[in-house]
């Protein structure tokens, strides 16, 4: 393909997924003043689903402004030659290739933060402040924002540098150097993500002894799980939203219970939500999703590494001088309906997933308290219990709140 094709390409891309991701929430949004399924009817009242149709609405506002104001500044960028332009700013300071990979990176990245950080900041204090869900302090938005950006330098940049420099050295089996090193990062990540990374942002403290520990340990070990790492982390630092999760495997195996589960449900719910977590682990949907995830980025670094070093990637961009890092900006769009294809499937996946994992916790423990939890979390979160069919295929990791409920009340197991 000539630069020029590969230049609208690009922009074609770029403006068809938009167009797409539009449409979808568009469709969404026409169904946000559905009448609340008969299933579902005790997750809200009248006041309450005003005020959930009322946030949902100011979301879909909010993420159109958004979004269209990202795309006008990204083609500007493209037409403007602002590539073009970053790249001869990064070889000002240096001729080295990694040095100037990562300048060329930070850049473009410290620009894409200075214009999404009012967006966000107003996202933060404005609509989740009004809706109650907002516990996030002003300094700690911004003390969050730092060290999102030192992790992004220290760990982001190291990577970027060895990638680059495989690239250098290794020639055409540079991908594979470059899909060893995410493999082991990608792990060693899964196992230490809990110890190492959440107390940079959260305070973790081992769950009390007490009625709740006993009990989900009792549960722990009539199903043959071993668990002895329960933590409560303080998530009510910065929302009222409420959450649980596994991390790690083996002996780094924990679950971190946020602080606002512990105070939204019941004992028997939050024991129900951790026996969902256990069917995961029970069916191996974590290695699975492991497995899946490193065959994945094999495949996009063989990809990459075809079409890389192509010039007309690079002349595409209006680059005189090819390299890594243009080569990168533009097979990372060109390869996003690849990347859009695999999430469809991925997220299919993760749905089926959802449901048996319901169901493990369904037939070890009980369905009953699993419903309420889900109800509560949902009436909590102001969730959308009516999304289009469309929007729930392209975007949903989960089923629907009504699809597990229906799961969950048959007597048959999927």
């Amino acid at each position: 393909m000539s630069p020029q094709t590969i230049f609208y390409s690009i922009i074609g891309i770029l403006v068809i997924s938009f167009l797409i991701d539009k449409l979808l929430d568009f469709l969404n949004a026409k169904h946000y003043n559905d009448p609340i399924p008969e299933a579902l009817k005790d997750v809200f009242n009248k006041e309450e689903y005003t005020k959930s149709q009322q946030y949902k609405k100011e979301n879909y506002r909010f993420t159109f402004f958004t979004s269209t104001i990202s795309l006008v500044a990204t083609l500007a960028f493209f037409f403007l030659d602002g590539f073009a332009f970053v790249d001869t700013l990064a070889r000002s300071f240096s001729e080295n290739s990694i040095v100037v990979a990562l300048l060329f990176f930070g850049i473009i990245m410290l620009a894409s933060d200075i214009l999404s950080t009012p967006f966000s900041f107003y996202h933060t204090f404005v609509i989740e402040e009004k809706y109650g869900f907002n516990k996030t302090s002003k300094k700690t938005f911004i003390i969050d924002k730092l060290k999102g950006w030192l992790m992004l330098i220290v760990i982001g940049g190291l990577l970027l540098s060895v990638i680059v420099w495989f690239y250098e050295t290794a020639g055409t089996n540079f991908w594979l150097y470059a899909w060893g090193l995410v493999t082991v990062f990608t792990l060693f990540m899964n196992l230490f993500y809990a110890r190492l990374l959440v107390p940079l942002f959260n305070k973790q403290s081992p769950l009390e002894e007490g009625a709740l520990r006993s009990k989900i340990e009792t549960y722990a070990s009539k199903v043959g799980f071993t668990l002895d790492k329960i933590f409560v982390i303080d998530g009510s630092k910065r929302s009222t939203k409420a959450n649980a999760y596994f991390s790690g495997f083996g002996s780094e195996k924990r679950v971190t219970l946020y602080d606002t589960l512990i105070n939204d449900l019941e004992e028997d719910e939050i024991v129900a939500v951790l026996a969902h977590e256990v069917g995961h682990y029970k069916k191996n949907h974590i290695l699975i999703n492991l497995a899946a995830s490193i065959v994945t980025t094999g495949f996009t670094f063989w990809i990459l590494s075809q079409f890389v070093g192509n010039s007309a990637l690079s002349e595409a961009l209006n680059v005189s001088q090819p390299s890594f890092h243009i080569g990168l900006i533009a097979f990372g769009v060109l390869f996003s309906p690849i990347s859009e294809i695999t999430s469809l499937i991925m997220n299919y996946l993760s749905r089926k997933f959802e449901y048996q994992a319901d169901n493990y916790a369904k037939t070890t423990f009980s369905g009953a308290p699993l419903v309420s939890a889900l109800k509560k979390l949902s009436k909590n979160s102001l969730s959308n219990l009516t999304p289009h069919p469309a929007y729930v295929f392209a975007h949903y990791s989960h089923p629907t709140l009504l699809q597990r409920f229906q799961n969950l009340e048959r007597n048959t197991v999927k």
